[in-house]
C-alpha cells in the first residue's frame, strides 16, 4: 500500500507562496488519482484540488481557483500544490490522499490513504 508525506508547510505573510509536496512510496503512484485536502481545527476536511493519474486533468475548490495549482511527477512519486496569493483563510492543515473514486472526489470519504499532513499559516 503506498504512504503518503507531505512537506513544505510553513509560516508565510499575506499575499506570499509555498509549494507543498507529497512524496509516495512504491511502484504504483501513476496508477493513483491525488487530492488535497485542508483541515483547521473543529472543522471538517476541506476539498481543495485534485489530478487525475497523468495529471491531465485538474480540479479545485473554488475558493483556490486561480490561485493554487496542483501538479505531479510521476517519475518522482511526487504530488505537488502551488499555493500564490495566500490569504489569512488559507491557514490549516494541508493533506495529500489517494482517490478511491467510490465517492465524489469533494467527499473526503472517497480517499483511501492520507498522509499525516503539513501545516500551513498565513499571516495578515
Amino acid at each position: 500500500q503506498v504512504q503518503l508525506v507531505e512537506s513544505g508547510g510553513g509560516l508565510v505573510q499575506a499575499g506570499g507562496s509555498l509549494r507543498l509536496s507529497c512524496a509516495a512510496s512504491g511502484r504504483t503512484f501513476s496508477t493513483y488519482v491525488m487530492g488535497w485536502f485542508r483541515q483547521v481545527p473543529g472543522k471538517e476536511r476541506e476539498f481543495v484540488a485534485r489530478i487525475t493519474r497523468s495529471g491531465g486533468s485538474t480540479y479545485y475548490a473554488d475558493s483556490v481557483k486561480g490561485r493554487f495549482t496542483i501538479s505531479r511527477d510521476n517519475a518522482k512519486n511526487t504530488v505537488y500544490l502551488q499555493m500564490n496569493s495566500l490569504k489569512p483563510e488559507d491557514t490549516a492543515v494541508y493533506y495529500c490522499a489517494t482517490d478511491s473514486g467510490i465517492y465524489p472526489y469533494t467527499q473526503e470519504e472517497t480517499y483511501a490513504t492520507w498522509g499525516q499532513g503539513t501545516q500551513v499559516t498565513v499571516s495578515s
